[in-house]
């Protein structure tokens, strides 16, 4: 199994990366994320592999985050979602907004990206909102925070977020960090002052 390949950059598309390593130049398909992290051609690199055995083909898949490889694996092991789905959503997604999305149960967000479906997105989230949620320490994700958004004040303050058009994991990111002891009024202030914050860093 090959972990990582470092060497240079000898090629670049918005989806794939060849790193030439020991006179081989390896051809990894990546997100475009991590296309434009790995940096200019000729500069040296590394990134993390996965290697699939098809019966039509050998693929071999870059990510430039042991956090971005994780997620991949993830996805590709629910039901419908291959390889090209799972480098899209990656293409639109960081590993924390991806685990932030799945943890909020935010499936309408998948359906953003090309080719992601209502019903593929519904079960990206049943299928990995536990596995998300138990792996994040172990993959290098950030702490899921746990919430209960059906109580209370918490409960008026997501819709409020919602109905101002922010998607449910946004409102969940946002609120996760307050007390939820706190007026439904004050939830959404605050919210809304981080979430402003989030959009002009």
């Amino acid at each position: 199994m090959i972990d990582h390949i470092r060497g240079v950059i000898c090629h670049k598309e918005p989806n794939l990366v060849v790193i030439e390593c020991g006179g081989v130049g390896y051809a990894c398909r990546t997100s475009t994320q991590t296309a434009a992290a790995a940096g200019a051609v000729e500069h040296e690199a590394v990134l993390y592999t996965r290697l699939t055995v098809r019966e039509d083909e050998v693929a071999l898949y870059g990510f430039s985050t042991r956090s971005e490889r994780s997620c991949f694996d993830q996805l590709t092991g629910v039901s419908g979602v291959g390889p090209k789905a799972a480098l899209a959503i990656l293409s639109d997604f960081t590993p924390d907004r991806f685990a932030l999305a799945v943890a909020a149960g935010d499936y309408k967000t998948f359906t953003k990206t090309k080719g992601i479906g209502t019903k593929t997105a519904q079960r990206i989230v049943l299928e990995l909102k536990d596995k998300v949620a138990k792996s994040a320490e172990a993959a290098g994700l950030p702490e899921i925070p746990v919430m209960n958004p059906d109580s209370g004040n918490v409960a008026e303050a997501m819709s409020a977020l919602q109905v101002l058009g922010y998607s449910q994991g946004e409102a969940a990111s946002a609120l996760a960090s307050l007390d939820a002891s706190l007026p439904s009024s004050e939830l959404i202030r605050l919210s809304l002052r981080q979430l402003g914050r989030n959009k002009l860093g």
